[in-house]
C-alpha cells in the first residue's frame, strides 16, 4: 500500500496534499514548500511562529492567513518584532488578518526577544543541530509518520530552556517537517525526491 493519492493531474501526492476545490492552497504548499530545507534566522522564526499559532487549529487556517501574519509581524524580522511593545500586542489583538490569541501573540513577541539575543545564525544552527539521520526509511503511509520524535522532544526542551514559548514537541516536529529537517513526504509521493535533492 503506497498511501499516496493520485490527483486528476495524474501526480501522486501525500493525502493531505491532494488537490480539491477547497484545498488548492494545500496542494501548492505541499508541492513547492513543505519539506524543503529552510535556513536563516528570520525564516525559521517565521515557521516557528506560524506553527505555534497553528496549535489547536488546522494548518490551512494559518496558511490562508500567512500574508496577514507577515504584515502584522513585520515580515517576521526578528530584530523588528523584538521591539514590539504592549501597545503592539494590543494592536495585534484587533487585527482580523491573524489569529487573535493573546497567549500566542505574547509568545511570538517573547520569542523574537529571545532570538534577538542570540548571535546571527545561532537560531539556524540550533534548530538544524536536531535534524535526525537522513538515512531513516521513508514513510509509506500516514500511519508511519509520528507526531513527536526524540529529536523534536529534545529540540523543544532546548528551546524552552532558552526562554522560547509555545514550542512543545509536537509543534517542534511540525516545524522540522515543514523546514526540511526531516523528509516526511511518503515514499511514493512525487515531492519526496525534490526534498531529498534539496537537502543534498
Amino acid at each position: 500500500m503506497s498511501g499516496v493519492v493520485t490527483a486528476p493531474d495524474g501526480i501522486p501526492r501525500c493525502p493531505w496534499g491532494m488537490e480539491s476545490e477547497q484545498m488548492a492552497d494545500y496542494r501548492a504548499y505541499h508541492d513547492t514548500e513543505w519539506g524543503l530545507p529552510v535556513h536563516g534566522d528570520d525564516a525559521l522564526f517565521e515557521r516557528m511562529s506560524l506553527e505555534a499559532f497553528q496549535s489547536g487549529l488546522s494548518w490551512i487556517t494559518i496558511l490562508r492567513r500567512r500574508p496577514g501574519f507577515r504584515a502584522a509581524f513585520a515580515g517576521f524580522r526578528i530584530a523588528e518584532v523584538a521591539r514590539f511593545t504592549e501597545a503592539d500586542a494590543e494592536r495585534l489583538l484587533g487585527d482580523p488578518g491573524i489569529i487573535r490569541n493573546r497567549a500566542k501573540i505574547a509568545a511570538t513577541i517573547n520569542n523574537a526577544k529571545v532570538a534577538a539575543a542570540l548571535t546571527p545564525g545561532e537560531l539556524d544552527e540550533l534548530i538544524w543541530s536536531y535534524a535526525p539521520d537522513r538515512g531513516r526509511p521513508a514513510p509509506r503511509t500516514g500511519a508511519d509518520v509520528q507526531p513527536v520524535t526524540p529529536e523534536s522532544t529534545a529540540l523543544a526542551k532546548d528551546l524552552k530552556k532558552r526562554g522560547f514559548r509555545f514550542v512543545g514537541p509536537t509543534t517542534a516536529y511540525a516545524m522540522m517537517q515543514a523546514c526540511g529537517l526531516v523528509n516526511d513526504h511518503l515514499a511514493a509521493c512525487h515531492a519526496r525526491a525534490a526534498a531529498e535533492a534539496a537537502a543534498g
